[in-house]
């Protein structure tokens, strides 16, 4: 990886601009051409290291989603991930280490059209499904640091919070126009000179419109962040656990923020508990390059917030079986994705 991909993927995780031509803006800040930052940006998607550059919706903002987990007979792991693979509302979709061993997400444009994948997937498969659907969110804004000039850094990038006050888009809004620039940007912006002018093309309205709206989007927080999306596995981030804990009722909301400042927490969220097999309702994620930093990690959440008579639970990822961008659409799509299991 030469030194301005490794530049791209460190400035432009977030904030992403709005001009007509921002990559014009990158490849001034970067002292090259427009030409020169397409064809880094390809290379990097075609090493999977990036899936798009675009929006990342906030969950439940302009659809509905849930965290989705089954306990899956080890002989059948595969051809039951492979079945969970197919459905485009799901993005998705790892192994973790636990009796509960099939993690997925699943977004829909409504809660009946959620329940009734879930129950196609219990339907078809003969297998239950736990539902965790997000009751507060702390803190979900993935950033991940590339080193550069020969450092040696595995650290996330530095924590934005947002100011925005979010609000949430109706899930079946009567702007034409709305849902047609949600399902064009949904996966990622065209690679041209003036991107939004292109997709205002394709939508039916005027480049300035498009701006506008995706503007407000961002402004109230519909929108978490826009810019580089990154593959963290092929980053080098590659000991992933998702560590639940089993907090007091009235507890979970001031530990969650207390956590959510922890730098090595990339996600911290409540959950619902789903007893009696899942006492877990506060849900962090901590990405390191290897599992003795994720355990260190955890050893300093314990110890510093006093939580060592707390039952916690640290899953790691074992294989992923899917990733990619959330599909907002407000019928299901007939269209299903190809996708690459690229290991832990």
């Amino acid at each position: 990886m030469n030194i301005l991909e490794q530049s791209l993927l460190n400035n432009y995780q977030r904030g992403f601009s709005l001009s007509p031509t921002p990559f014009a803006e990158m490849a001034k800040d970067n002292d090259t051409d427009t030409a020169t930052i397409f064809a880094n940006i390809k290379r990097l998607k075609k090493a999977g290291s990036v899936t798009r550059i675009g929006p990342v919706f906030r969950p439940n903002t302009i659809g509905v989603s849930t965290l989705a987990a089954m306990k899956v007979p080890a002989p059948q792991l595969d051809a039951i991930a492979d079945l969970v693979n197919q459905y485009s509302e799901v993005n998705h979709n790892y192994e973790r280490e636990h009796d509960y061993n099939l993690w997925f997400v699943v977004t829909a444009s409504n809660q009946q059209h959620l329940a009734e994948t879930l129950l196609d997937i219990e339907d078809k498969s003969g297998i239950a499904v736990m539902s965790l659907p997000l009751v507060e969110e702390y803190h979900i804004d993935l950033g991940f640091k590339m080193p550069l000039n020969g450092e040696n850094s595995s650290s996330v990038l530095k924590k934005h919070p947002s100011s925005a006050q979010v609000v949430k888009l109706s899930t079946q809004p009567n702007d034409a126009i709305q849902q047609q620039l949600i399902a064009e940007i949904q996966s990622g912006f065209p690679l041209v000179e003036r991107p939004y002018q292109a997709i205002a093309e394709k939508v039916g309205t005027d480049e300035q419109d498009v701006i506008r709206r995706i503007d407000i989007m961002l402004t109230t927080g519909i929108i978490r962040r826009m810019g580089v999306v990154v593959r963290h596995r092929k980053l080098g981030y590659r000991a992933n656990a998702m560590v639940v804990w089993d907090i007091p009722d009235d507890q979970v909301n001031a530990l969650g923020k207390a956590l959510s400042k922890i730098n090595c927490i990339t996600l911290c969220y409540q959950r619902p508990r789903h007893l009696p097999d899942w006492p877990y309702n506060l849900f962090t994620m901590i990405h390191g390059k290897d599992k003795e930093t994720v355990y260190q990690c955890i050893e300093e959440i314990i110890s510093e917030n006093d939580l060592a008579h707390i039952d916690h639970s640290a899953l790691f990822s074992t294989r992923c079986f899917k990733q990619r961008g959330a599909c907002y659409s407000y019928s299901r799509p007939e269209t299903h994705y190809i996708i690459a299991n690229d290991g832990r």
